[in-house]
C-alpha cells in the first residue's frame, strides 16, 4: 500500500500551528486529563474535499477561542480508525473532549457562524456519551431480549 505524500494544508496545521498530529494509539493518552482538546478528523481530501476547507477554519477557531482548548489532528488513516468511536456521520469532523471524555461533534462543514456558536455551546456543555456507545449499547439490549425469547 502506498502512502499519498501529506496535502500542504494538511501538513501546516502541525508544522505552521503547532497542532499535534496523533497516531490512533496516541489518542487516549493525551486526551485523558488535557482539559479540553478539538480532535480534528481529517479524510483525504481526494475524496473529501471539504476536509482542506477545515484545515483553515481550525487555526481560526483556535484563534477566536484562545486558550479554551488545545487542538490535535488525525490524519486520515488515524481517524478512520478512531471515528467510529464517535458516531459522527459526515467527514471532515471536529470532536470536542474534555478531560478524555465525550463533550460533542461538528461534522462535515458549516458557516463560520455555526461553527462559533456550536462551539462555544460545546465549551459549556456537560460531557456525554457518544452517540457510537449509545447505539452499540442499544444493538446488545435488543439482542439479549430476542436471544432470551
Amino acid at each position: 500500500m502506498s502512502v499519498l505524500p501529506l496535502h500542504p494544508l494538511l501538513a501546516r496545521l502541525s508544522d505552521g500551528f503547532g497542532f499535534r498530529t496523533l497516531d490512533a494509539a496516541d489518542v487516549d493518552t493525551l486526551v485523558a486529563g488535557s482539559g479540553h482538546v478539538l480532535l480534528v478528523f481529517t479524510e483525504d481530501p481526494e475524496r473529501y474535499r471539504e476536509t482542506l476547507d477545515l484545515a483553515v477554519i481550525v487555526p481560526e477557531l483556535a484563534r477566536e477561542f484562545s486558550g479554551r482548548f488545545t487542538v490535535a489532528v488525525l490524519l486520515p488513516e488515524s481517524a478512520r480508525v478512531i471515528a467510529p468511536r464517535y458516531g459522527f456521520r459526515r467527514w471532515p469532523a471536529v470532536v470536542l473532549l474534555r478531560n478524555g471524555d465525550y463533550v460533542g461533534t461538528i461534522d462535515g462543514v458549516r458557516d463560520w457562524s455555526e461553527y462559533r456558536l456550536e462551539l462555544a455551546r460545546l465549551l459549556d456543555a456537560p460531557t456525554s456519551r457518544p452517540p457510537a456507545i449509545g447505539i452499540a449499547v442499544k444493538a446488545a439490549e435488543q439482542l439479549e431480549k430476542s436471544a432470551s425469547h
